[in-house]
């Protein structure tokens, strides 16, 4: 199929591979084809930049003060030890011209030793930060795009049930006016639309729910008066943007 003539599938295909859920086959014929043709890499590059922005939804996590404090103080217990060993070899420097090869030698070990003793340190610290960050990281269960009726993304949904927390990102043009707001509903199987709460027209936000709130087929979001409709009541404004809710298994 070409995908220059069905935007709105490549938009789909793009969405995905960026989020993940485009895998085994699928996935590898999309990256051939980015490879071949640039309106689909420029496609992909595209989506990858919007869900990059999300991180800065993340809250910033600095490493504990205790970490630092060890790695400072066995650093400088590696260069006094270093500085040591290098006034006594210099002390011996009148008797190296005899013995000064394998006496040159172990001088370069034992400063290749030390060196190697500080890259393990730094490796430590860095590792100790990267864990830290991934502990911290959203762990997202859930994944939506939300797109109109002419198939053209707005709105990306995640949820993240290590917070509890719904995380919506505006990917889309569309701003409501001054005296409207948009509402984020639910769409259970055979029941009423459930409204998940009120957004704000910031470009992220997140929302308080629970699994069982997100556990549907699809999402939607209606066009209403400022401040939504009143709880246990259905959309009253237009349906502008739905999507299905993919449960991510990676």
């Amino acid at each position: 199929m070409n995908l220059l003539a069905h935007p709105e599938l490549l938009e789909l295909l793009a969405a995905s591979h960026a989020l993940g859920t485009l895998r085994g086959g699928a996935r590898r014929r999309f990256e051939a084809l980015a490879r071949e043709q640039a309106p689909v890499r420029a496609a992909a590059l595209v989506w990858q930049g919007r869900l990059a922005s999300m991180t800065e939804l993340q809250p910033s996590v600095a490493p504990d003060p205790a970490v630092w404090t060890r790695i400072r103080n066995m650093i400088d217990a590696e260069q006094s030890a270093l500085a040591l060993e290098r006034q006594r070899e210099a002390a011996r420097a009148a008797g190296e011209s005899r013995q000064g090869g394998w006496l040159r030698s172990l001088a370069l070990w034992r400063t290749a030793t030390a060196a190697g003793a500080l890259a393990t340190v730094l490796a430590v610290a860095v590792g100790l930060n990267l864990r830290d960050q991934l502990q911290n990281a959203p762990a997202v269960q859930y994944v939506a795009v939300l797109s109109d009726d002419k198939d053209a993304a707005s709105m990306l949904v995640t949820f993240d049930p290590k917070k509890k927390q719904l995380v919506l990102q505006r990917v889309g043009s569309y701003r409501e006016g001054d005296d409207k707001s948009l509402q984020l509903w639910a769409l259970p199987p055979g029941g009423a639309p459930r409204s998940l709460g009120v957004l704000g027209n910031a470009p992220g936000l997140r929302l308080a729910a629970s699994e069982s709130d997100v556990a549907v087929p699809a999402l939607a979001i209606s066009l209403e008066a400022k401040g939504g409709v009143p709880p246990g009541s259905g959309p009253k404004g237009p349906i502008l943007f739905k999507g299905a809710l993919i449960e991510k298994t990676l």
